[in-house]
């Protein structure tokens, strides 16, 4: 088996709420996810992706479309923020994303992994599957979910 990754950047803000420390405010990061698929190498003879598993910019453009355009330069906040939801609710115009659950990078992973495996399966079959993607908060924390 075959796999590859594609990293894709964005920047977004959040806050732990209940965190200990200056995470409970609002602050923001420039993610980095890397979107990993294995399956078997193209092998049709005058096929645009022959050779390939998936072409690198088709694995870009599903991300970028299922996620990142909607995270980038978003605030990720949880539901039960109520102050924080409430405050941005009020900005007319705001790029609010309000999740089920803390945004965490554990919890952001996990919701990333969701959104965009369906999407990599369902778009080119069964041979091609989503088994990891990495989210890093900074160049040195980071949290991956394993499909």
């Amino acid at each position: 088996m075959i796999s590859v990754t594609r990293r894709l950047e964005f920047d977004a803000g959040h806050r732990i709420p209940d965190h200990r420390s200056q995470c409970r405010n609002m602050h923001g990061h420039r993610y980095v996810l890397e979107v990993t698929l294995q399956g078997d190498v193209v092998n049709t003879p005058g096929s645009s992706d022959n050779g390939m598993l998936m072409d690198f910019s088709e694995i870009k453009a599903i991300g970028k479309k299922e996620l990142v355009d909607r995270w980038d330069h978003a605030f990720l906040v949880y539901s039960g923020d109520e102050a924080v939801l409430n405050f941005l609710q009020s900005l007319p115009g705001h790029k609010t994303v309000v999740l089920d659950r803390i945004p965490t990078v554990e919890n952001l992973v996990r919701i990333a992994f969701d959104t965009l495996a369906p999407h990599y399966h369902s778009h080119y079959g069964l041979d091609l599957r989503l088994t990891r993607v990495r989210l890093y908060e900074t160049p040195n924390c980071w949290a991956d979910c394993n499909g």
